[in-house]
């Protein structure tokens, strides 16, 4: 049996779109995801950034909810220090109200954007210890009780929900604290690779059932990956050029929505070392890239992340993955 394949969206926004196009063409993706098979689909918070529309996940999420029937809908993920607990309890246990046992809540520690706008977000520690005590709030938030371990406040709209919870994490440490939480980890090598390995391995070897947040039997990994799908190697070269771009502008400082593809001999940021974890071309040559990742990694699942300008191109490459994969 295949892999199980998910899906990562930062809502982005091309050239000459707006936030509302963004969202728009997400939720559409959303559908097609749903009707092709995916495990999931989680967005991913970000402030600050012109070109993605994925900062309040809770309504993006709710959203993709409505529009679809079977596809798991989570964050990947909620960046903690940006929020208090207590409220991103009632939050996803009311998504988990609205909308059964669908929702996931991954949590991050990182911020998400730059320095100053975090600042701005700041409700609570990113520290490991205080990371680790408000996933064991929000556990006894969604617990049968519905009140958190360390304080005797209660959450009406989340006790009951049993919303599973998932550590996010790019390095050893994030690792660490996954495997001892007891959690699955999911990892973002999509854009982060230069710990791939050494953080799977650490998150196994550390993996506790004995931890009070403990919520699974076994370690459970989820990989990010880039992918681009289209009929040809040549055609999935060039429109993986508009995530090359991005990560030119990123480096550079420039301020940009996504750009059109260009021509790969001279499109900036197509051969960033951040980008190598990657699965573009033909739907042969893509699935036969994604295998090796997963053989390389032992990976559980595989979370994918495709940027595109023209939306029509990104969804035709998640049916196209869809349709040799599953």
């Amino acid at each position: 049996m295949a892999v199980p394949l998910s899906i990562l969206d930062l809502v982005s926004i091309p050239e000459g779109s707006t936030a509302r196009d963004g969202i728009a063409a997400s939720m559409s993706a959303a559908r097609a995801a749903d009707d092709a098979g995916y495990t999931r689909l989680w967005f991913a918070e970000h402030h600050n950034t012109v070109n993605l529309a994925a900062s309040a996940t809770s309504l993006l999420i709710s959203q993709a909810a409505t529009v679809t029937e079977r596809i798991r809908v989570g964050s990947g993920g909620v960046m903690l220090p940006n929020h208090a607990p207590l409220m991103v309890a009632e939050q996803y246990g009311t998504l988990a109200n609205l909308h059964g046992d669908r929702i996931d809540l991954g949590l991050g520690r990182a911020p998400g954007t730059d320095m100053m706008t975090a600042q701005a977000l700041s409700r609570s520690s990113a520290e490991p210890q205080a990371f680790a005590q408000s996933i064991y709030d929000l556990q006894g938030w969604f617990g049968t009780e519905g009140q958190a371990h360390s304080t005797p406040i209660s959450s009406a709209v989340s006790a009951g929900t049993e919303v599973p919870l998932w550590v996010l994490g790019s390095t050893v440490n994030g690792a660490s604290i996954a495997g001892q939480l007891g959690l699955p980890f999911s990892l973002a090598s999509h854009f982060a690779p230069d710990q791939l390995d050494e953080a799977i391995a650490v998150y196994r070897d550390s993996f506790s059932t004995e931890a009070p947040t403990a919520q699974i039997e076994a370690p459970y990994v989820m990989a990010g990956i880039n992918v681009m799908v289209a009929d040809t190697d040549a055609e999935a070269e060039r429109e993986f050029t508009t995530l090359g771009q991005m990560f030119a502008d990123l480096h550079s400082g420039q301020r940009r929505k996504l750009q059109p593809p260009v021509d790969p001999a001279t499109a900036p940021g197509v051969d960033n070392p951040m980008l190598r974890i990657k699965a573009v071309g033909s739907p042969t040559t893509a699935v036969q890239q994604l295998e090796e990742f997963a053989e390389r990694t032992g990976a559980d699942e595989l979370i994918t992340v495709t940027y595109a300008f023209d939306p029509a191109v990104r969804e035709r490459s998640l049916q196209l993955l869809a349709e040799h994969w599953f």
